[in-house]
């Protein structure tokens, strides 16, 4: 939507990023009070996409910590034959944040890394992790089915709102499909692409939410990596996905650094640019990392994030923006008011959600599973995890843009 009402003779734009899509929509429309604050539509989408993106590393920290923390202290427990998993772990060896830690220092060299077609070598290699792994998740969790009937078809209403959150969740590319498109080889193939991939992304999130949960039931963990066997081949599985996890880290890092760098440098002299950039860099990365400290709930986090932020990015400005910039050239009914149900859904969305987030953050966390000292059936657990919800990260757009 965004990219192809700019390619026209009337802006004379080729290739712009979000926020000036926005800006320069709101300088050609009909109303003079946002034509002469345009400039602001351009500092709100910054602004969004710096929080958004910079919620989705946190996000990652924390599913790597998570996934790196059963893997380690679970090793010496690990074996080959791969039942399913009857028991926890006992009261953890290291706290999680000692593990977000240990991943810091390598994230910090990562993002070091400034060049987009660099970056998208290191999201091939994390598609092909990925889709290994995933393939190997779904020949596990398709095994011996329970019989669905003993599960409910519908949660409370606050676990839907949860689940507008993770499911706009899913949007964390939409910062960067116009980046991405800049630099393509062939741009004009971007459509084709855009389409492909996201078919694949949404047949791949129906597909593993609802034999996840088919599986698991109300046992289904914030990643579904945790529920899996504790043996070899599903260990690997872990691993496999942290990796893929790490290097999309950058990709998603991108963004936030490509708005907040070219402001930093330019307020010193040449002389401190490298040491500069270097800098806002590496305190980023940091400010992510002590996020996910602060708050290391991936489930509720995943829902806050999409909720505040990814909901006005992907589901209330597009609408809008489109409104704003074609009103005056006869757009249809249709158009218009689909565009304001979309903009009105993702509005109500955002209130809500963002409120049962906040709502789930304040609650205190049962500590009755960390510190069992048995071994436990899963069934047998109350979790915190809405129904319904496994969670799986997958980047959106991360590499598929250059399949």
């Amino acid at each position: 939507m965004i990219k192809s009402q700019l390619e026209t003779p009337k802006w004379q734009k080729t290739f712009v990023n979000y926020g000036e899509a926005m800006m320069y929509s709101l300088e050609t429309c009909p109303n003079a009070w946002l034509r002469t604050h345009s400039a602001w539509g351009r500092y709100t989408v910054s602004f969004l996409l710096i929080t958004t993106q910079l919620g989705f590393c946190s996000v990652y920290f924390m599913f790597m910590a998570d996934n790196l923390q059963q893997m380690v202290e679970e090793a010496h427990m690990t074996s080959n034959n791969c039942q399913p998993r009857k028991f926890l772990v006992l009261a953890p060896i290291l706290d999680i944040r000692f593990y977000m830690l240990t991943i810091l220092p390598f994230l910090m060299l990562l993002v070091f890394i400034q060049n987009l077609k660099l970056l998208s070598i290191f999201s091939s290699l994390a598609n092909i992790t990925t889709l290994g792994s995933m393939a190997l998740i779904f020949e596990y969790i398709v095994q011996e089915i329970p019989d669905p009937s003993n599960l409910p078809l519908m949660a409370s209403w606050k676990t839907f709102l949860l689940f507008f959150g993770t499911a706009i969740f899913t949007f964390e590319g939409v910062g960067m499909v116009l980046p991405l498109k800049n630099q393509m080889r062939d741009p004009q193939q971007f459509p084709f692409v855009l389409y492909l991939g996201m078919s694949l992304v949404i047949t791949l999130y129906i597909c593993l939410g609802t034999l996840g949960y088919m599986k698991f039931g109300s046992s289904t963990q914030a990643s579904i990596t945790l529920n899996l066997p504790n043996c070899w081949p599903y260990q690997s599985v872990k691993l496999l996905y942290s990796i893929g996890i790490f290097f999309t880290y950058a990709l998603q890092f991108h963004v936030p650094a490509d708005i907040i760098l070219p402001f930093a440098v330019s307020q010193v002299s040449e002389r401190w640019t490298l040491f500069v950039d270097l800098s806002v860099r590496i305190a980023l990365v940091c400010l992510t990392c002590v996020s996910a400290i602060l708050i290391p709930r991936l489930d509720v986090v995943i829902s806050f994030v999409g909720s505040v932020s990814s909901s006005a990015l992907a589901l209330i400005i597009p609408p809008l923006l489109e409104l704003i910039t074609f009103y005056p050239e006869d757009m249809s009914c249709v158009t218009i008011a689909k565009d304001i149900m979309i903009s009105i859904l993702g509005l109500l969305g955002c209130v809500f959600g963002t409120y049962q987030a906040l709502y789930e953050l304040i609650q205190p966390i049962s500590h009755s599973v960390a510190n069992a000292t048995g071994e436990m059936d899963l069934t047998q657990v109350s979790t915190h995890i809405p129904q319904g919800m496994p969670f799986l990260v997958w980047d959106c757009f991360g590499g598929l843009l250059y399949l």
